[in-house]
């Protein structure tokens, strides 16, 4: 989808989580609504954030990619819009006179399908409390090379004033999976000077070694905790963020030696006149 030469339309009103997002966000056109609610939310279930998110998440304005992915942080459509994963904001309400219009289109021309968006969309304003508001602490504390000083950056902001959100942030923190935490800083940061090609390949192969589970079982562990006993009190092994040295996490980038289980190859992009896609709360 990133390498499509069509232009991808994708609409999203509701819900766009995890692969949702992923199937949406590296589409050209990305179009939210005040339904929307966007999130990454892999690190409070033993994963990371992957369907391409090293690659679309570290392109965000300074290291705002880093909290949301880290954080798992829940983005509305006026924040997706300022951050750069929507690019337009249109009313729920014109949403079929939007796709009447697109399915009316026979040209592939990215600036004509731009210009028809471009007639029901509107500016929203950023709500007061929006966390878009708080990108210096963000950029100042998110920009540490581990997630260790990451936190201790953040009680120290706590310690100099009382601020709710920065309370909150740093108790998310401590409740995700400690490995998740790890893979996922050291992967956006790669991510950062990589392509979308070897950033999905990278990807998939943690996502392998996750699920083989030879390093870590958080993953099984989240999804029981979260999903299906839903007592929401995971058992993350190791416990705690100094348990994991660098050479551990290195482990989980590196390739797969096992017949079995083999590195991502990618297909070859494709071409075409139109493509849309109507994300009502996709949520995987």
């Amino acid at each position: 989808m990133a390498t499509y030469s069509k232009p991808q339309v994708s609409i999203l009103n509701g819900i766009v989580m995890g692969g949702g997002a992923g199937a949406s966000v590296h589409g050209r056109f990305r179009v939210v609504t005040e339904n929307t609610v966007f999130a990454m939310p892999e690190t409070a279930l033993g994963l990371f954030p992957d369907v391409g998110a090293s690659y679309f998440l570290s392109r965000l304005p300074g290291f705002f990619g880093e909290y949301v992915g880290l954080i798992g942080a829940r983005l509305d459509g006026a924040e997706m819009l300022a951050c750069g994963l929507a690019t337009h904001f249109v009313p729920s309400l014109k949403l079929s006179l939007l796709e009447e219009a697109l399915c009316k289109v026979e040209t592939s021309d990215p600036n004509a399908v731009s210009a028809i968006i471009n007639e029901y969309s509107e500016q929203p304003f950023l709500k007061e409390d929006s966390v878009y508001h708080r990108m210096d602490v963000i950029n100042k504390c998110f920009s540490r090379k581990a997630i260790e000083e990451i936190l201790s950056s953040l009680e120290m902001e706590a310690m100099s004033k009382a601020d709710n959100w920065i309370s909150a942030t740093i108790q998310t923190l401590k409740k995700a999976s400690p490995t998740s935490l790890k893979i996922f800083l050291r992967l956006i940061r790669e991510g950062r000077l990589l392509g979308v090609g070897p950033c999905l390949v990278c990807e998939y192969r943690i996502v392998c070694h996750v699920l083989k589970g030879h390093y870590s079982k958080d993953f099984f562990e989240g999804c029981r905790a979260i999903l299906l006993d839903k007592d929401r009190k995971p058992k993350w092994e190791p416990s705690k963020l100094e348990l994991l040295s660098d050479s551990d996490v290195d482990r989980y980038f590196s390739k797969l030696d096992d017949e079995e289980w083999e590195d991502l190859e990618l297909l070859k992009a494709l071409s075409s006149k139109l493509f849309i896609i109507n994300c009502l709360e996709i949520k995987f």
